[in-house]
């Protein structure tokens, strides 16, 4: 059964004391690794539990084998989610203050675990704050449920897939990325700037609005046929600098009407970069 992709203030406030419905805060900031917990324990939506994005949405960082952000086992993280209350009856609301960056990690592995039933907070925590809407303060929990995962391996591609992509052409490789990183230009995150050869710069900020609510379906699918052209979502694969604004994009795309959405580099630029024989390409003169 489809599910919205995105969910609304309004919406979420209506479904208040539904005990089938898990909220997922997701706040972080990449180089401060304390903001999101301490940001959540000062408030956050009512009945809302706490996703670290290097603790709970993040395995073990293994130098030259994985990117910033590699996946956990599946072990670890289906107890996680059981923690959580999470089972194939609980709908999912996962909310951050970036846009669904880090919410929209959650949501794309909830999904790679077999569960559809996930939606993304549109406007995030700011909008919620804006509007002056409930808040509560200090650690919550909920009653633990088990979580049985059907795993959905296809939806990611390894670094080997994207480095054979490069002379066979089996995939559209897009870059998540914003076009200074894409072009090459010297970035923090990057020890090595530029993009994997063929990419195409597709950033992800570019399916949302001034507000941070995500751009309309219409326009988000005029968006993407563009840049897609003749290629299939599913013909695609999709990468950012370590897995996790990625999958902005996917939402967009889901959004936009694509029934079937693209592959997933987790390792992205910080993994493909991690071997200096990988090619690089950049589009400065």
């Amino acid at each position: 059964m489809n599910h919205p992709v995105i969910i609304s203030t309004e919406e979420l406030a209506a479904q208040s004391g539904n005990s089938n419905l898990a909220i997922v805060d997701c706040r972080f900031k990449l180089g401060v690794p304390d903001y999101g917990r301490e940001a959540y324990l000062a408030e956050h939506i009512p009945g809302a539990v706490y996703a670290h994005l290097d603790d709970d949405l993040s395995g073990p960082i293994i130098e030259g084998e994985t990117g910033r952000h590699p996946l956990p086992a599946v072990e670890i993280f289906q107890q996680l989610l059981s923690s959580w209350g999470i089972d194939s009856e609980t709908t999912v609301v996962a909310y951050d203050d970036a846009s669904s960056v880090y919410a929209g990690r959650l949501w794309w592995m909830l999904k790679w675990m077999g569960h559809d039933s996930v939606s993304v907070l549109d406007g995030d925590w700011r909008k919620w704050k804006r509007e002056n809407r409930p808040v509560k303060s200090g650690e919550e929990t909920r009653r633990h449920r088990p979580f049985v995962p059907v795993l959905r391996p296809e939806m990611q591609v390894s670094v080997d897939d994207v480095a054979a992509n490069i002379a066979q052409g089996r995939w559209k490789v897009f870059d998540s990325r914003d076009e200074s990183r894409y072009e090459g230009h010297p970035n923090p995150l990057d020890p090595v700037a530029g993009h994997i050869p063929g990419a195409v710069s597709a950033w992800f900020a570019r399916n949302l609005d001034s507000d941070g609510c995500f751009l309309p379906p219409e326009t988000l699918k005029a968006r993407f046929d563009q840049l897609l052209a003749e290629t299939l979502p599913e013909d695609s694969v999709f990468y950012c600098g370590s897995g996790v604004s990625v999958h902005n994009n996917l939402i967009a795309l889901a959004l936009a009407g694509f029934s079937e959405l693209p592959r997933v580099y987790i390792g992205s630029w910080s993994h493909w970069i991690s071997d200096p024989n990988r090619p690089v390409e950049t589009t400065l003169p």
